[in-house]
């Protein structure tokens, strides 16, 4: 009797000594958690997209000549994958879009959007617009990403293009949804909680949209440079 006791008494002191350890490290393992390991997935999910493009194209690449789109089924596959990546990231991130009835089924449409830290945010909304209203979203990135080693054929599966005047105004002729994100990665860099606005003098998605005789729907989500912390250590003001 007097060996269980003792026992029990011995595992009671684990139990408190290993909580004790829990609450002492469990800010640091937020911290790590939130500046690593969140980043590393979503970067991993990025990769396994653009892996999954190269072996679908393979795989298709008999089946190609008989095919309307060879990239219709991947894009699709890729859109249930960001939304399943999504449901489960709702008990994390708290996301959901407000008003996805403003994207018309048909026509050009300009899409703003504040560019957060990663711009999963927009992920997120490229598959819903795909999935819930049966329409693809164009969009055009800064040359550095087509340097990006990895990314070819997710780049190519989802038609991005170099972000220049005269690619924009052509995807709007030809009826396309494009996105576009006048801060770029000075604002994904750069910005802070504050969410100020750092796109210069770029302006020309204005001009672009008067031009196009386009609508523009403003993108914003509420807290996405939360999602992912960026280190502002020795960052320049």
């Amino acid at each position: 009797m007097s060996y269980l006791l003792s026992l029990l008494e011995h595992s009671n002191l684990d139990l408190i000594y290993l909580s004790w350890l829990w609450n002492l490290f469990k800010p640091l393992c937020i911290v790590l958690l939130t500046l690593f390991l969140l980043p590393a997935i979503i970067l991993i999910f990025m990769y396994c997209s653009s892996l999954f493009c190269l072996i679908y194209k393979h795989w298709n690449r008999l089946k190609a000549a008989y095919s309307e789109d060879l990239w219709y089924g991947a894009i699709k596959t890729l859109a249930v994958f960001w939304e399943l990546q999504q449901q489960y990231g709702m008990e994390f991130y708290g996301y959901e879009v407000e008003g996805l009835e403003n994207i018309p089924t048909q026509g050009p449409v300009l899409i703003i959007f504040y560019h957060g830290a990663l711009p999963i945010d927009f992920y997120y909304l490229f598959a819903k617009i795909w999935l819930y209203r049966n329409r693809r979203v164009r969009v055009v990135a800064d040359k550095f990403v087509f340097k990006i080693p990895g990314l070819a054929s997710l780049l190519e599966a989802l038609e991005i293009q170099p972000s220049t005047l005269a690619i924009c105004k052509l995807m709007l002729e030809e009826g396309h949804i494009l996105a576009i994100a006048p801060g770029g990665v000075r604002e994904a860099l750069f910005g802070d909680q504050n969410y100020h606005l750092i796109w210069k003098e770029r302006k020309g998605f204005a001009k672009l949209a008067i031009d196009a005789k386009v609508p523009i729907i403003p993108m914003f989500t509420k807290n996405c440079r939360e999602a992912v912390r960026a280190m502002t250590l020795g960052r320049r003001k």
